[in-house]
Formats: structure tokens, C-alpha cells, sequence
């Protein structure tokens, strides 16, 4: 089944993104993560990987896991960062080969302790060049591709980041998948924008519930997502942790609601290979657009 395909029906399609975890143990909470996840029939799943790309073989073994259980289709991260175009049709051989069947394809974050970043020799500089790579060499892999709602951090502004954007969706890009959110104003806005650009591939929001005060502070550090002033005041207002995590899901809940009666084409959900949120803020919805 073709990525763009999961988006051309009246259902919302839901997806999930995974991270390798470090244990055998962690693996096997994963594995029941992602049966109780696929009660709510996801359309696919993702996995990321380590940093520069540190765990890109437990992440096919993660997705064969995920595939073995769910039977249903996955797709792989995939970075420039630290990997030659050799390096990365390597990868691409082999995830093809093991049964992935989409790639999030982004450029990958500067390594750690470095402001910019810098492409290895015979290596990739820009996410749009691997989108070409995959779509020219491994046509039968669907790409996805980063959105960001409140402008990639690194870009001078938005109509740059808008316009780095464009290059990649023309490069050959199926979807694009947004950076996380906690406002739903910002993701309309950035769809606007998109359309406005001659961007016509579905835009897929990117959410992550909230489930702790100092989670979404952090989180809010390290992406850039601004946290509306009531969710911040409402959190910030208690210290018991079962009344963060339900005014977070809760959050999660109104924003997806919102989302589908506004017509988005899916909603791609970051569960951190933990399901008891996305559990909580799915049940009893339909998601119908």
C-alpha cells in the first residue's frame, strides 16, 4: 500500500512514531505498546534512531518486530547526519530488503556540541537531496518528509523555511509530517501557508501528548514549541502526577478532536513507546474527518 494512499479516504489515519529501545526488556514493553496501540488500527508505524545514526540496526529490528505483530506497513527514520550517499543506499538496501516500506527522510540535527551542520565527504547537506536520492534510486519506498508549524529553529524565517520545504515535497516527497504542536492555530496557519505555496501533498499534524510540567518544558526548549498560556497555567498549578498526565491528555484530546473537524488528512501521534496516553486520549473517538 502506497504512503499517500493511507490519506485519500474519509478516515483520518492515525500513525505512531517509536524509538529503539536500549533493553531487551524495553523491547518487550514496546511489543505490548504496540498491541494496545493498534486497538485504535493505525495506518502505519515509525521508528526513529540514535543520533548520528547510532541505532539504524535496531531499528529494522524494531520495525520487523512491529511488523510481525501488527502486519502492518512501517517506516524507518533516515538522516543525513555523519552517513556518505554509499552509507545511505546501503541502509536503503537493506531496509528494503527486510520489508520497510516508507522513509521519513530528514537532514538530521548538527551533532552534539556543534551549532551547524556539516555534511561528511561524498555525504548529503540538505534533506531534499536524500528525498531525490530515495525517490530516484528506490522508487518502491514512500517519503515523508518535516513540517514545522513554528519554523525549524535553525531557519531565518518562515518564508526560507517554507521555501526549503517546497524543494523537498518537489524533490518527490508523498507527505509531509509536522514537527510537534501544542496550539492548533499554528498548524493551521503553517497548512495555509503550504497550500498558498503551491504545497499540495496531505500535511499531516505531528502530536505529542503532554503527560508532566517538566516534560513539556523541556520539550518546549529543545523544539521550540510554545505551550498556550492556559495548558502551561493549568499544569504548572499542580504536582500531583496523575492530575498533570489527565490535564495533559486531556489537551491532547482537544487538540485532536479540533484536528478532525477541521479536516486533516491524518494525525501522526509520538507516543515515547508508551501507549497509557494515546490510549487515554483515543478512546471513544471517531476519527472521521
Amino acid at each position: 500500500m502506497s504512503l499517500i494512499s493511507h490519506y485519500k479516504d474519509s478516515r483520518c489515519a492515525i500513525s505512531f512514531e517509536l524509538f529503539p529501545p536500549k533493553t531487551a526488556q524495553g523491547l518487550e514493553s514496546l511489543a505490548d505498546n504496540v498491541r494496545r496501540l493498534c486497538e485504535f488500527k493505525p495506518s502505519y508505524f515509525t521508528c526513529t534512531y540514535g543520533a548520528g545514526g547510532s541505532t539504524r540496526g535496531t531499528t529494522l529490528s524494531v520495525l520487523a518486530k512491529v511488523r510481525e505483530i501488527t502486519n502492518l506497513p512501517v517506516a524507518s527514520h533516515l538522516t543525513c547526519v555523519g552517513s556518505t550517499v554509499e552509507e545511505l543506499e546501503s541502509y536503503l538496501n537493506e531496509a528494503t530488503a527486510q520489508g520497510t516500506d516508507y522513509i521519513v527522510a530528514l537532514r538530521g540535527d548538527p551533532p552534539k556540541g556543534t551549532e551547524e551542520f556539516v555534511a561528511v565527504e561524498g555525504g548529503l547537506r540538505y534533506a531534499n537531496e536524500l528525498v531525490e536520492l530515495i525517490h530516484s534510486k528506490f522508487s518502491n519506498l514512500g517519503i515523508a518528509v518535516a513540517g514545522y508549524p513554528e519554523v525549524h529553529q535553525e531557519s531565518p524565517d518562515a518564508k526560507t523555511d517554507l521555501e526549503n520545504l517546497k524543494r523537498k515535497v518537489d524533490a518527490g516527497a508523498d507527505i509531509i509530517i509536522t514537527q510537534l504542536f501544542y496550539d492548533n492555530i499554528d498548524y493551521f496557519r503553517f497548512r495555509d501557508r503550504c497550500v498558498a505555496a503551491g504545497i499540495n501533498v496531505p500535511i499531516v499534524p505531528g502530536i505529542l501528548p503532554v503527560t508532566n510540567f517538566k516534560q513539556a518544558q523541556r520539550i518546549a526548549t529543545m523544539c521550540k514549541a510554545r505551550i498556550p498560556y492556559d495548558l502551561e497555567k493549568a499544569m504548572d498549578a499542580t504536582e500531583d502526577a496523575d492530575e498533570q498526565f489527565r490535564i495533559g491528555v486531556e489537551h491532547a484530546r482537544m487538540q485532536t478532536v479540533n484536528l478532525v473537524e477541521n479536516d486533516v488528512p491524518g494525525i501522526h501521534y509520538y507516543v515515547l513507546n508508551k501507549s497509557d496516553a494515546a490510549t487515554a486520549l483515543l478512546d471513544g473517538l471517531q476519527l472521521v474527518s
